[in-house]
């Protein structure tokens, strides 16, 4: 049966329409079906569903955010930290944080001196277990065998004679009121004290793992004895008066038999080790030798001790010297320099530092400014250099 030509062929209007009009069955593609799009919340729906968060208090209890201020850290403002030694703000490459109370100290207020910023976590000395140091005892024969003193049999004492008592009386009066002399130091009548005064030197150099020394060294390596030479000094140095380098002599005597000035070395959490004075000292009196290991400077460029001394500034920059109490040392290690450059500085400052020519080697000696009361704490300019005394402290 032939089907019909209704069905096979199109009417006259179907063949009217366009092509792209047409119902072509045969051909039409399923149209892709879209995914339905997402519907996304609004912030204020999603404020309203949201968990509140509250910063954490500030250093005065309150709480930060809420203010209206432009902090929203909610931290510490650290541009406003000042120094807790001297108070100012300035130099901020130089003021260390500590990371337990979050204070801050300048590198050169803290007793001793930081010369450089610590690698790692740090504490000031408030918050540093060194403040819980305790005293090491010593008993009087451990004393005796730290400070090698001698006997009164084993010591060669120089006694002045009449004649030189006569000389002496003969001298004009002017003479002595153009200069005046060094003092010897008075020890503390009570030998218990004197023993609880050394006991405290010993515990302090123990501590730092330092031996007892009352002269200068020369260790292998470092600069010889023939080095120091105070013709070398650039520009000259005093020469010691004999009878100044007498009572210098005296002084070590009597430390050689356990007679030591009235000096005790405490330790404070902010200064560190340091020496207060145990009984009255008169002006000009012989506190002690800056003693340690001689070096030329050249080679301590580098170093982190904090307490060396410059002993000779020779014309050749090569042959210049400096005393290193790292390993050996006396009560002259413990004592606190300044830098006077304030007039609180100058009023705390009660002791200078002095390089003298004594028998052709170079020598510093550190002596009494004014009268010193007991109980105040002994402090030098480091950074003084003048005329009559050209001594320093290097750092």
């Amino acid at each position: 049966m032939a089907p019909s030509s209704s069905a096979s062929s199109p009417s006259p209007a179907q063949l009217s329409r366009p092509v792209a009009h047409r119902k072509l069955s045969c051909c039409r593609r399923p149209r892709p079906v879209s995914p339905p799009q997402k519907k996304f919340r609004s912030m204020i729906e999603i404020m309203k569903v949201a968990k509140r968060v509250d910063l954490p208090p500030d250093s005065d209890g309150e709480s930060g955010g809420d203010d209206g201020g432009d902090d929203v850290s909610g931290g510490e403002d650290y541009g406003v930290v000042v120094c807790e030694q001297c108070g100012s703000g300035e130099r901020a490459e130089e003021l260390l944080l500590c990371d337990e109370c979050n204070k801050g100290f300048h590198m050169l207020c803290l007793r001793p001196i930081v010369v450089r910023v610590p690698i790692g976590t740090w504490h000031c000395p408030h918050c540093s277990a060194d403040q819980h140091r305790t005293i090491k005892s010593f008993s009087q024969k451990k004393i005796v065998d730290f400070f090698r003193i001698q006997k009164e049999s084993q010591m060669v004492v120089k006694c002045t004679s009449a004649q030189d008592i006569r000389k002496r009386r003969k001298r004009p009066l002017v003479f002595h009121k153009r200069r005046r002399r060094l003092l010897p130091f008075t020890p503390t009548e009570d030998p218990h004290r004197r023993l609880v005064q050394m006991a405290s030197l010993a515990s302090a150099l123990t501590a730092l793992n330092m031996e007892f020394s009352d002269e200068l060294t020369y260790m292998p390596g470092m600069a010889p004895k023939s080095a120091n030479r105070a013709k070398f000094e650039s520009g000259g140095m005093q020469v010691l008066t004999k009878e100044d380098t007498e009572t210098l002599e005296q002084c070590r005597a009597m430390y050689k038999r356990g007679e030591c000035p009235p000096l005790m070395v405490v330790f404070d959490s902010r200064e560190g080790y340091t020496v207060e004075a145990d009984g009255p000292i008169k002006d000009l009196t012989i506190i002690a030798e800056y003693t340690g290991d001689v070096d030329y400077i050249r080679n301590r460029q580098e170093d982190d001790c904090d307490s060396m001394m410059t002993l000779l500034l020779a014309r050749d920059p090569l042959r210049s010297l400096v005393i290193c109490p790292d390993k050996r040392g006396n009560i002259s290690r413990f004592i606190n320099g300044i830098n006077n450059h304030s007039p609180e500085g100058k009023k705390k400052q009660n002791l200078k530092c002095v390089r003298y020519s004594v028998n052709g080697a170079c020598r510093v000696l550190l002596v009494a400014l004014r009268d010193i009361a007991k109980g105040e704490r002994l402090y030098y300019d480091y950074n003084g250099y003048e005329h009559e005394y050209p001594t320093h402290h290097f750092v």
